[in-house]
C-alpha cells in the first residue's frame, strides 16, 4: 500500500481524542443491545431539566453549557460538489476531516430551521476513496453544539460502522480509520441516540468506493439525497420552525425535499447539460421513507441497483426505487432540449418539496420525434 496520504472533507480540526472521550462505554453498549437506556434526565444550574441522550449526560455532568447553534445562508449542499473521480490504481490512506455542527437556515422563504450537519449543509460532503484504501476518520464536533454528534458509514465492515469509536461530545475530536473493502455507494449518518433524531435533522451523506482505476467516464456527476422534514408548524408555516419528533416516529412529515430544502436543485439552483452528454446521478435516501426516482422524460441507460458496484447493470430504466438508508447510481442522457424534472414518483410528495430540475441546451437527436401542435 502506498504510504501517500489524501485528505477530503474539509473539517475543522479539534485536539482532544481519547483521553478525554466523556462517554462510557458500557452506555454504548447498553445502546447496541436495544435497551431502554436511550435517555437520561438531568439538570443544572441554567439549563432546564430535559430528556437527553446517554452522552449528552456525560458534557452536562463536566458542566458544559448546552450550545448554541450558528446561522447559515443556505443549508443545501450543491449537486455540483462532487469530488473529482479517482483514477489511480494503488491503494494509499485518505484522511477525511468532518465537523459536526447546528446551524439554523432559511428552510423555505420566510422561514428556518434547526438543523444538525456535517461541515454545516444538508447533505453532508460527498466523499469519495479507492476500494484498498485505508480511511482515517476524524469528526470533531463544534463547541457551539447542545449534543453529542458521531458517524456509522456503511461502507464499513465492524460492529456501528465507525460509531463506537466516534461518540464525541462539544468543542472535542475523535478519530478511527477502516479499510474500504467493497466497491459501492454507501450512505453514512450520526449514530448518537436518540439515532433518528439526528438522522431526520439533517446527519446523513455518502461516501463512494470506486473500483480501482475509477467508473467509466461521464460529462457530468450530481450529488443528490432526498429526505423529510418533521416541524411542529403546518406546510408552508412562516417563521422559526421547529422539530416534530412525534410526527417523526408516526412517519408524518410535513416537507420532502431534496438536498436539504424545497427548490435545492430548481430554478437558479437547477441541474444543467447539454444534449448528448453523459450524465451520472448519485443518488441516496437520507432518512426514512423510500423513494421512487425519477426524472421526467427520460430513460436511464445504466443503473447499479442499490448503489452496488460490480455486479450487473440494469439497463433502460424508467425509474428505480430506493429503500430507506440506501443509494443508486443512474446514469442517463438527453436526447431533446428542454427542462427535464426530478422527483420522487410517489408524486405528492412533489407538493411538499421534493422537485429538481435538469434545464438541457442544444439540438435533438436526429430521428428522436417529440413534436406537437
Amino acid at each position: 500500500m502506498s504510504t501517500q496520504h489524501g485528505s477530503i472533507g474539509g473539517g475543522q480540526k479539534h485536539r482532544g481524542g481519547w483521553a478525554i472521550l466523556l462517554i462510557p462505554l458500557a452506555l454504548l453498549v447498553l445502546w447496541a443491545g436495544g435497551t431502554a437506556a436511550f435517555f437520561l434526565s438531568v439538570s443544572k444550574a441554567g439549563v432546564n431539566t430535559k430528556t437527553v441522550a446517554p452522552a449528552q449526560t456525560a458534557a452536562v455532568a463536566q458542566g458544559h453549557d448546552l450550545g448554541q447553534p450558528i446561522t447559515v445562508k443556505d443549508i443545501s449542499r450543491a449537486a455540483t460538489d462532487v469530488p473529482s473521480p479517482i483514477t489511480r490504481t494503488t491503494p494509499t490512506t485518505v484522511r477525511v476531516d468532518l465537523t459536526t455542527q447546528e446551524v439554523i437556515a432559511p428552510l423555505t422563504n420566510g422561514s428556518t430551521y434547526h438543523y444538525w450537519t456535517f461541515n454545516s449543509t444538508v447533505p453532508g460532503p460527498m466523499l469519495r476513496v479507492m476500494q484498498g484504501d485505508t480511511v482515517d476518520m476524524h469528526i470533531a464536533n463544534a463547541s457551539g453544539s447542545a449534543w453529542p454528534h458521531s458517524i456509522d458509514l456503511h461502507a464499513v465492515s465492524g460492529p456501528g460502522g465507525g460509531s463506537t469509536f466516534t461518540q464525541t461530545i462539544p468543542g472535542k475530536d475523535t478519530h478511527f480509520s477502516f479499510k474500504a473493502l467493497n466497491p459501492g455507494l454507501y450512505i453514512y449518518h450520526c449514530a448518537t441516540p436518540p439515532v433518528p433524531d439526528h438522522v431526520a435533522n439533517g446527519m446523513y451523506g455518502m461516501i463512494l468506493v470506486e473500483p480501482p482505476g475509477g467508473l467509466p467516464k461521464v460529462d457530468h456527476e450530481y450529488y443528490v439525497m432526498q429526505s423529510e422534514i418533521y416541524t411542529q408548524q403546518p406546510f408552508g408555516a412562516k417563521g422559526d420552525l421547529q422539530y416534530n419528533p412525534q410526527a417523526m416516529t408516526a412517519e408524518q412529515p410535513t416537507y420532502f425535499v431534496f438536498n436539504g430544502r424545497p427548490q435545492s436543485i430548481y430554478g437558479p439552483t437547477a441541474l444543467h447539460a447539454q444534449v448528448g452528454d453523459k450524465i451520472r446521478l448519485f443518488f441516496g435516501v437520507g432518512t426514512f421513507k423510500p423513494s421512487n426516482f425519477h426524472v421526467i422524460g427520460a430513460i436511464f441507460d445504466n443503473v447499479y441497483p442499490e448503489g452496488g458496484i460490480g455486479g450487473p447493470l440494469e439497463r433502460n430504466i424508467g425509474l428505480t426505487t430506493v429503500p430507506a438508508g440506501g443509494t443508486t447510481i443512474a446514469e442517463l442522457s438527453f436526447k431533446v432540449p428542454g427542462t427535464y424534472l426530478i422527483v420522487d414518483h410517489s408524486l405528492n410528495r412533489t407538493t411538499l418539496g421534493a422537485l429538481g430540475q435538469i434545464i438541457v441546451t442544444g439540438e435533438a437527436v436526429p430521428g428522436v420525434d417529440v413534436a406537437g401542435n
